[in-house]
């Protein structure tokens, strides 16, 4: 099975059932039946193929959420291509090294990100511009010139289809591999154990957070279905309230920072989602316990947190309604649980020579299964990640243990990465760039508890001469991704360090969260 057929037999099977609607990527409010969905998406493939592309080249795609993107991101997998996601929140540098990597030749974009993408336009054999007829590029709408295929490229369920990058600890990204197989697990897994079964006719998904991010795995699961999809141009809290009236909402996908956002407003605007939503599904970051019970009470009772990571399509794990019931109700210490495996996942706990540890031991979490990758692009073997696929067992780099149910909790992150926002900061990344500061001799990057963020980045540092915190959070600013940069920088005068002399940034954050006192250099 492959994407070009999932959306063809959609297209098929529901025709001029609403599909989608949203924003298209001039600002223009579009609604796509099936049918129409995938017409276009289909006449797209057939676009980019009669370009010169061949099955397996990369394409990169910039985008934020619309109804094209949407359909770029369909139609570049049904095309045989290799869909190349840019997180439109990272630098610049770092797309141009994420296309030097996978070596890419073609690049989709819209206006939006004009200034910043000419840099790395410019260095590309292909263009293409959605959003306006002016910018530099072949505009995308071009492509429709010619009628739909009966179906797009036929392709092996094994076929790489897209890579998925993640920056490892030091900093250098690296592309997971997956193919249509990975996506068509993760399809089944999301709806069998997320959704509690197949949407209906009558349901309708939000998009209300990138779909470059957790929302994009709910784009084939609600496509197959028959059920609607409506798609929000960037998060709003009051918007989204408003979505879930004004479009009969009853199923997304959120990351806490946006569960807090939420909880902000009053408990009159947040009364159509107590009624109408039938999944509010979480994940990316750990949700505090209280914030999980204001969610129940306030947003809705119908809470699902899931595990997963870039190289095993989520869910791998789940914590489903009962669970979050139950733990609200008797056992709270569930509340922090990443729950079961879920459907199509093999999960085990392992001791560093890789054999099953008994239960309630910690050790690291490995997975198998058609939601893993084929592996790293242009890599194979262990990573600075601390991954890598053994036998076709994933070893995560996570520690964890498992109880006498099956479920899993999650006892620390690979390495140090921190996770704000529901996005992964390697603290590596952070420090070089820091150090980069004149007169900076030592560098700590941490994350620390935050209620609005899951955690929050801080950067501790030592330095010679007149180095204050403003030039440090500067620097940052001008060389990382937003959600990369230090929301608080402190300076010390010394580090604590463990027994081979490195800095113990356990200790560290152990002092920051409670309150402690560090030796704090002061002008």
């Amino acid at each position: 099975m492959d994407i070009a057929t999932l959306v063809d037999r959609a297209a098929r099977r529901f025709g001029e059932h609403l599909a989608v609607e949203g924003p298209d990527a001039a600002g223009h409010w579009q609604r796509l039946t099936f049918a129409g969905l995938g017409d276009r998406v289909l006449r797209l493939a057939a676009g980019l193929r009669r370009m010169g592309l061949q099955p397996g080249d990369r394409v990169l795609d910039l985008q934020s959420n619309s109804t094209t993107y949407l359909e770029t991101d369909l139609a570049i997998r049904a095309a045989g291509l290799v869909r190349v996601a840019l997180n439109y929140r990272l630098h610049p540098e770092d797309w141009a090294r994420i296309a030097a990597d996978c070596g890419a030749t073609t690049l989709i974009y819209d206006t939006r990100f004009a200034g910043d993408a000419a840099g790395l336009a410019s260095q590309l054999d292909r263009v293409l511009v959605v959003g306006s007829d002016s910018a530099p590029g072949t505009p995308l709408d071009s492509l429709l010139d010619a009628p739909a295929p009966a179906v797009g490229t036929a392709s092996d369920p094994d076929d790489l289809c897209g890579l998925h990058y993640s920056s490892g600890t030091t900093g250098h990204p690296k592309g997971a591999q997956r193919t249509h197989r990975n996506w068509v697990a993760g399809t089944v897994n999301m709806t069998h154990d997320v959704l509690g079964g197949p949407p209906s006719a009558t349901d309708v998904y939000c998009h209300a957070g990138p779909i470059t991010h957790t929302s994009g795995l709910f784009v084939l699961p609600f496509l197959v279905a028959g059920a609607r999809q409506v798609i929000l141009p960037k998060w709003d809290a009051d918007q989204f309230a408003d979505a879930i009236t004004r479009y009969g909402v009853t199923h997304t996908a959120l990351v806490p920072t946006m569960v807090s956002r939420l909880l902000a407003l009053d408990d009159d605007t947040l009364a159509p989602a107590r009624r109408r939503l039938r999944v509010l599904g979480y994940a990316g970051a750990p949700m505090p316990p209280e914030v999980i019970r204001a969610a129940h009470s306030r947003i809705t009772p119908n809470l699902v947190q899931y595990y997963g990571l870039v190289e095993a399509i989520p869910p791998v794990t789940i914590l489903d309604a009962a669970d979050h019931a139950t733990g609200l109700d008797a056992e709270p210490d569930l509340l922090s649980s990443a729950g079961r495996p879920a459907l199509g996942v093999e999960l085990r706990v392992v001791d560093e020579s890789g054999q099953p540890v008994p239960d309630g031991d910690i050790g690291e979490v490995i997975t198998r299964g058609d939601h893993v990758m084929r592996g790293y692009w242009n890599g194979s073997g262990r990573t600075d990640l601390g991954k890598a696929v053994v036998d076709g067992w994933l070893h995560t780099g996570d520690l964890g243990r498992l109880d006498g149910s099956g479920r899993l909790w999650l006892v620390d992150r690979v390495g140090d990465m921190i996770i704000t926002g529901g996005y992964n900061v390697y603290p590596r990344e952070v420090e070089d760039v820091v150090a980069e500061v004149p007169g900076v001799t030592q560098v700590a990057v941490v994350g620390v508890t935050d209620a609005d963020w899951g955690q929050r980045v801080v950067a501790l540092y030592t330095a010679d001469g007149d180095v204050d915190e403003n030039t440090v959070t500067t620097h940052c600013r001008d060389r990382l991704a937003s959600y990369k940069r230090p929301k608080q920088a402190i300076r010390v005068t010394s580090f604590p360090l463990n027994s081979t002399q490195k800095i113990a940034k356990k200790v560290l954050r152990e002092r920051l969260e409670l309150g402690e006192e560090l030796p704090r250099w002061n002008a």
